[in-house]
C-alpha cells in the first residue's frame, strides 16, 4: 500500500494518502476527487552517516536524454 502525494485541483490543498488496492483518493478539505498525483521526494542515506553513497551529481546517472532528465521522470 503505497503513499502519494496529492494536489486537489478543486480547491488547491495538498495531502498525502495511502492507497488500498483501486480505492479512490479524497481530498481532506473539500472532498473531491479531481486530483493531481505529484512527485514525490525520498530520502538518501549520506555516506556521512553511515549508509550507503547516494546518487552522483546530476548528469552522472548516464541517461542518454542528458543531465537533469532522469529528475522528470
Amino acid at each position: 500500500m503505497p503513499i502519494y502525494e496529492f494536489a486537489c485541483r478543486g480547491c488547491g490543498q495538498r495531502f498525502e494518502d495511502l492507497v488500498r488496492g483501486q480505492e479512490a483518493s479524497r481530498c481532506p478539505r473539500c472532498e473531491g476527487t479531481d486530483l493531481q498525483r505529484l512527485i514525490s521526494t525520498f530520502a538518501v542515506p549520506s555516506s556521512a552517516s553511515g549508509g550507503e553513497p547516494g546518487p552522483g551529481a546530476c548528469g552522472s546517472c548516464g541517461d542518454p536524454r542528458g543531465p537533469g532528465a532522469c529528475a522528470t521522470d
